[in-house]
This record gives C-alpha cells, structure tokens and sequence, in this order.
C-alpha cells in the first residue's frame, strides 16, 4: 500500500488512456495562456463569492478555496464499478439504520456487539420505533474514497450526518467549461450540473404520503457557519427557500414557515444542522438553531427531515469496521468497495499489533472526526508516541487504527510548474423513495502541499473538476 499511483500516467511514464486527450491539449497550449486562465479562475471565484469561513479564526474571515485547473479524470468502466459499489454500501447503511431502530435483528444475530451500538453517543433512543418516509435515514451521503496500492479504491469514510461539499464540485465544473470549452467539445464528459434537480426530486419523494405537492426548504444555522455559501447555493439552485430556525414554527405537529402571505406548510427540511440542536425541546435545551417542537412533528410522520435524526450512528468510526459485515448481512453480497485495512483496539490480538508498529500507523478516535483525536504515527515525535501510546493503553477500545496509506497523486498547477500532489474522492450518493441516485464523479480534494496527505480546505487542501468519461 506504500507505493503511489499516479492517476496520469503508468509505472513507464506513459500517459494512461482517459488522460491522453487533455496531455495533448496540456502540450500544445502555450504556457502564456494557462496562466492566464488560472488568474481569471481565481478572480472568478473571489467574484462569485465561493469561500468558506474557517472556526477558530476570527469571526466573519472567509478563505477562498484554491481551484486547480488539472482535472481528475476517470474512465466510464472504472467508474461503473465505483458507482455499483456507492450503491451497494449506502442501501446497507440505510437498512442497518432502519434496523438497529426497529428489530436489530444484526445485533440479535450477533454480528456486529450490541454495545457498540446501543452505548454509542451517536446512537438516539428518540428515535427507537420511529418510522421514516420509505426507511431512509441517509438520503443525502458523501463517502470518501482513496486510492493506493496499485490503484484500487478504498473507502475511507462514511459522511451521514450534513455531508457537505457538493457546491465546490458544481461550482469547478462551470468554470472548466467556461474556461476551456475545446476540451468538452474533444471528449464526452458526463454532466454533473442537473445535481440540484436529482437532489429536490430526491428530497420530494420522501415527502409524508400527505402532502400532494411538497414544499421542500433547507434549514441553515446561518451566515456564520463554514458551509453557509453551500446552503445559499444549493438553496437558490433547487428553488427553494433558504430559512434559519426563527423562521419556522410548529403548531398541531405540524411545521409551518413564515412567509409575507401568512404560515406555509413544510413538508421535507434539508437540514444542515447537526442533531442536538435541531429542537430545544428535545435535545440540547439551550439551541437557539432549531425549532422546538420540530421533533414531536417528526415522530408523528408529518414532516421529513434530511438526513435523519440518529444516522450518526452509522458513519462513527466504530462502525465503519463493521459496514463489509452489513453488506453481507443486508445484502447477501460481498463488498464491491474495500474499507481500509482497519485494526480495533478493544480486541486484544488487535491491539497487540499496533502497540508494536505504532510508529507506522495511523491511529483515531472511534467518535473524533475532523482531524482531531489522530495520531500519524511517521509523522509523530517520540514524546507524542509515548502519550498517545498511555492512552490507547488506558482506554483501547476508544480507538482503531490503519496503515498509512499513500494515496495517489494527480498533476496539479504549483506555482508556475506542474507536480504531483495527493488526491481523494468524495462523491455524493442520494436515497430517495424509488432508487439510490448519483452524478458522475463528485468532489477531488487535493493536498496542494508537497508530500501531504491532508486534502481538508481548513488545512490548505484545494479542489478540483472530476471528469468522468462517458465511453
């Protein structure tokens, strides 16, 4: 797993076939005008406002996201397989959802430890017996793939709870085509612009069996928070309104919004407010986010909310080891997509191991995630190992570990010169009543520091168009 794939050329130098059309046009095209092309980009995008506020800097500071100009290009063969492998794992986690809320018939059947499940933070005794519009708790997902080895796809995370991302995928492909529109005109690129329809067709399947004409809105906590541009965006996008908290009630179970011609009824909520402060009254008391009474309407089936209360559970790293073992259980079928090779600390053997190879490793917490509560081991001085190692010694079953992987690397533009830098794959996987949907590709992060691994925007990670080829 430690050598690194380059997704544009082979081990001999050669450039691989999905790359071919856009090597020669790299070629052929004077240095003079690409740079051109990548200042317009940029003024572009400080234009549009596409920029993402960072928590712990001071309030009201926006970054811009940096935009590379090289895409990542996959095949259509390659892809396919990516996609039957997206669908597979997320009609498995909706199902272990729907499951361990109603019969938890895994747990009966003991594959996977009943206290991992139901001891577990993210785990909502609210929402035992609660049924959701046609069982689907995650309907919006975004699942990290990675690359290594020889090529092959890993994933790497399940994102559940408000995914978010899918803006800066949209946003990059607008500006490749107005940037360089030879290069659609060489090649067919699947289309990824109609995301906003799928998404509110998506969102209005699920609507309660009421509601004739679903109104659908998404619920923001407000300017301040780092996504708040991606949920005016796709708000605008879907033509649907973009509301805080303040601006809905509920009244008889039932969710209304605020609007100049009087109370409109709300039949589906694409939140991107995380759980506890969705309703005062049911979580976290002192929410100034949510709506109190929004969970009550929730239980009684007259509202849908997107994703659902509780789905938590599934993308915890403590259950990532067991999805393979879901899809197996839900499904009847092997995994199409491999999880990282992944060790977990509460079994002794495990834990034997990687006290022995810490150094090597990467270690996490079962309920951390951006970033935090990780150790790298190649990375880490001695005195971090030694802490980190009484912690894990302490508390094992807090933690899991996996190798460190050397993702692969894609050309990207670094100052004047083009250079190898790691990449990952977020693509967005949407459950809706009648099929599990998706556009092709999703979002390339890049690691624009030479060597790193870390693809996150907070961190100097940079994004870029992902081209899936339709043949």
């Amino acid at each position: 797993m430690h050598t690194t794939f380059d997704e544009m050329r082979a081990h001999d130098g050669s450039v691989r076939p999905g790359y071919r059309c856009f090597s020669d046009w790299l070629d052929s095209t004077p240095e003079e005008v690409i740079s051109r092309k990548r200042e317009e980009a940029d003024l572009t995008f400080h234009r549009v406002g596409i920029t993402f506020a960072v928590y712990g800097e001071e309030a009201g500071k926006e970054r811009l996201i940096p935009f590379d100009i090289v895409p990542r290009i996959i095949p259509a063969q390659e892809w396919q397989r990516i996609a039957a492998g997206l669908r597979q794992r997320v009609k498995a986690l909706n199902a272990f959802l729907h499951d361990i809320y109603h019969d938890q018939e895994i747990l009966k059947a003991g594959r996977i430890p009943a206290e991992q499940v139901l001891g577990n933070s993210q785990y909502h005794q609210e929402m035992l017996g609660v049924t959701v519009s046609g069982n689907i708790y995650a309907h919006i997902a975004g699942i990290d793939l990675v690359r290594a080895g020889a090529g092959e796809y890993y994933v790497l995370e399940d994102n559940l709870r408000t995914p978010s991302g899918v803006s800066y995928m949209l946003e990059d492909r607008k500006m490749m085509m107005r940037l360089f529109p030879e290069l659609f005109a060489r090649q067919a690129i699947a289309p990824v612009e109609h995301y906003p329809d799928l998404l509110l067709n998506n969102l209005r399947s699920v609507a309660p069996a009421t509601a004739s004409n679903p109104n659908v809105v998404l619920l923001t906590p407000g300017q301040f928070n780092s996504a708040y541009f991606e949920h005016a965006f796709l708000a605008q996008q879907m033509g649907i309104e973009l509301v805080e908290g303040n601006d809905l009630f509920v009244r008889d179970n039932t969710v209304f919004m605020r609007t100049t011609l009087g109370p409109r009824r709300v039949d589906v909520i694409y939140r991107r407010i995380d759980d506890d402060f969705l309703d005062p009254l049911a979580f976290r008391k002192d929410s100034v986010l949510g709506v109190p009474g929004l969970f009550g309407a929730y239980r009684a089936g007259r509202v849908t909310l997107a994703n659902a209360v509780g789905t938590g559970i599934a993308d915890d790293k403590a259950m990532y080891i067991h999805v393979p073992e879901m899809i197996r259980f839900y499904c009847g079928e092997e995994p199409i997509l491999s999880n990282v090779p992944t060790w977990e600390l509460s079994k002794p053997d495990d834990l034997k191991h990687v006290l022995a190879h810490l150094a090597e490793l990467v270690v996490k917490e079962v309920h951390g995630s951006g970033g935090y509560g990780m150790l790298i081991g190649p990375t880490a001085s001695k005195d971090e190992l030694r802490i980190f190692r009484a912690k894990i010694v302490a508390e094992p079953q807090k933690y899991i570990a996996q190798p460190t992987l050397s993702l692969s690397t894609c050309p990207t533009f670094v100052d004047a010169d083009v250079a190898p830098r790691h990449i990952d794959l977020r693509p967005f996987v949407l459950s809706g009543s009648d099929e599990v949907t998706m556009v092709p590709g999703g979002l390339t992060r890049v690691a624009l520091k030479q060597g790193s691994l870390v693809v996150n925007s907070s961190q100097g990670g940079g994004t870029k168009d992902t081209w899936v080829l339709e043949h």
